[in-house]
C-alpha cells in the first residue's frame, strides 16, 4: 500500500469527500510507483484523509474510496458497494412498463469509472477507468450471483478509455464466463414507459440506449398530443417513439447517424406489431440525415409546435467549455427563432462541465437577443437510478427545461 502526501490547502474538497485527486495536489508518494495499489492518504500534517486506489497511468491517478480509517477498501468493501446499489434499484425490477434502468452510476454510486445498465435479461456495461477494469471479474462474479443475467456485457468509455490506456474492445460473458464471441446473437427487447426498444449486443453508441432520459421522456410526450414536433439529435427515436405513443401529429427526426435513422423507423414497425402504436403511425414521421446545426438554420419557420434538442456532450471537459457555451446558444437561439408563437422547447445538455445555471443563463441571453421571453414549465434531470452525490458536482451531467418560447 501506498502513503500519499497531499498538499497543504489541497485537502479540502477530499475531506468534503470529493473522489479524484490529480497530480497537482499530491507533495508525495511512498514508496516510488510501480504498480497500482491501493493507498492510505494523509494530510501535510500526517492526519488521514481517506483510503483510494493509486495508478499513475490513470488521467485521474488517485480515486478516494473510504473515508473511514476503520475500513480498507478490498474486494469485499467494493462487492458491499456494488450489493448496496442492486438494493437500492429494487423498486426497478417489477415496474409494469419499463425493464430498462441504471443498475451503478459510477463514482455517484461509489464506484469509480463504472456504470451499468439493465435492458430486459442483458446488463451492459461502460467502463471509463483502469480502476473499473481491473475490477470486472469480481463485478461480473457478483451480477451472475444476484442477478442471473442472460448477458453481460463491457464497453471502453469512447472518449475515455484512450487516456486511460485501454483498448477499444467488447468483452463477453454468458452462461458463467468470459466468449470471446456470442453464439446467440438474438437483439434484446426491452420496454420504457409502455414503447418497445431493441438493441444488438454490442453494436451501438455507449451501453445501447439513454436511459437516463426515461423520466425526460414521458414529461416531454406528454406536451405532443397534436402537435407538430422536431426531434432534433434524434438517435434511434426514444423521444419520437413516446411523442408517437401520446399523440403527436407528425415528426420530423434528425441525426447524422443514417443506422440509427433506420433503426427508429424499425422500432416504430416494432410497436406497431406490439399494438402500442396505431397501424400507420410510420407515415407521420419523416427522417433526415443531416449537420444538425446546419439543417435547424434550414427549417421552416413557424412550422413546429414542440422542438426536442438533445445534442451529445458539447463540453468533455472545462477547457471547452467557452465553445460549447457559444454552440448551446447558436442551437437554442435558432430554435426560439423557428418556433411558432408560443411553441414548446425541450432543451438539454449532457455536458458534466456545464453547471445548471450557466446553462439557465445561455437560455436567457438567447432570449434576450432575439428580444423574446420565455418561461421555464419544467426543470429536467436525470432519473433517480441516476443519482447526483453531492460532494461530486460532476454527477449531475443532465440537465434540461422545458421552456415556452413567448415572441
Amino acid at each position: 500500500m501506498y502513503t500519499i502526501t497531499i498538499f497543504q490547502g489541497k485537502e479540502k474538497n477530499l475531506r468534503k469527500h470529493h473522489p479524484w485527486v490529480f497530480t497537482g495536489a499530491i507533495e508525495a508518494v511512498s514508496p516510488k510507483y510501480d504498480q497500482p495499489d491501493l493507498a492510505i492518504v494523509k494530510d501535510s500534517d500526517n492526519n488521514f484523509i481517506a483510503y483510494g486506489y493509486y495508478d499513475e497511468q490513470s488521467h485521474i491517478v488517485l480515486h478516494l474510496l473510504s473515508w473511514d480509517e476503520k475500513q480498507l477498501p478490498d474486494d469485499d468493501f467494493l462487492t458491499t458497494i456494488l450489493t448496496k446499489a442492486i438494493i437500492r434499484r429494487k423498486g426497478y425490477f417489477s415496474l409494469p412498463d419499463t425493464t430498462c434502468f441504471r443498475l451503478l452510476h459510477a463514482e455517484a454510486d461509489f464506484f469509480p469509472g463504472l456504470t451499468l445498465d439493465i435492458y430486459g435479461g442483458e446488463i451492459r456495461g461502460i467502463i471509463s477507468s483502469r480502476f473499473a477494469y481491473s475490477k470486472m471479474n469480481l463485478v461480473v462474479s457478483l451480477l451472475q450471483k444476484k442477478l442471473s443475467p442472460k448477458l453481460i456485457t463491457f464497453t471502453i468509455d469512447s472518449f475515455y478509455g484512450p487516456s486511460e490506456g485501454l483498448s477499444n474492445k467488447i468483452y463477453y460473458y454468458q452462461n458463467g464466463g468470459m466468449v470471446k464471441e456470442l453464439t446467440d446473437k438474438t437483439n434484446t427487447i426491452f420496454q420504457e414507459n409502455g414503447v418497445y426498444f431493441e438493441i444488438e449486443p454490442g453494436n451501438s453508441q455507449k451501453s445501447g440506449f439513454y436511459c437516463d432520459q426515461r423520466t425526460n421522456r414521458r414529461l416531454v410526450s406528454s406536451y405532443a398530443k397534436g402537435r407538430t414536433v422536431l426531434d432534433a439529435f434524434s438517435y434511434t427515436g426514444a423521444f419520437t417513439l413516446n411523442c408517437l405513443k401520446q399523440g403527436a401529429k407528425s415528426i420530423l427526426a434528425l441525426d447524422a447517424s443514417e443506422s440509427a435513422l433506420r433503426h427508429l423507423l424499425y422500432q416504430i414497425h416494432l410497436n406497431e406489431n406490439n399494438k402500442v402504436l396505431s397501424p400507420s403511425t410510420r407515415e407521420k414521421v419523416t427522417t433526415k440525415k443531416c449537420d444538425i446545426f446546419d439543417e435547424m438554420r434550414n427549417l421552416e419557420e413557424d412550422y413546429f409546435d414542440l422542438m426536442i434538442l438533445d445534442p451529445p456532450k458539447l463540453a468533455q471537459t472545462k477547457s471547452k467549455l467557452e465553445n460549447a457555451l457559444k454552440a448551446y446558444k447558436d442551437l437554442n437561439m435558432i430554435a426560439m427563432k423557428k418556433i411558432k408563437k408560443d411553441g414548446i422547447i425541450a432543451t438539454f445538455s449532457c455536458s458534466g462541465a456545464l453547471s445548471r445555471e450557466q446553462f439557465k443563463t445561455t437560455l436567457a441571453w438567447a432570449a434576450s437577443d432575439l428580444g423574446y421571453e420565455i418561461q421555464i414549465l419544467e426543470t429536467l434531470s436525470a432519473g433517480s437510478d441516476h443519482p447526483i452525490r453531492l460532494s461530486q458536482p460532476e454527477s449531475e451531467y443532465l440537465k434540461g427545461f422545458i421552456i415556452r418560447v413567448i415572441k
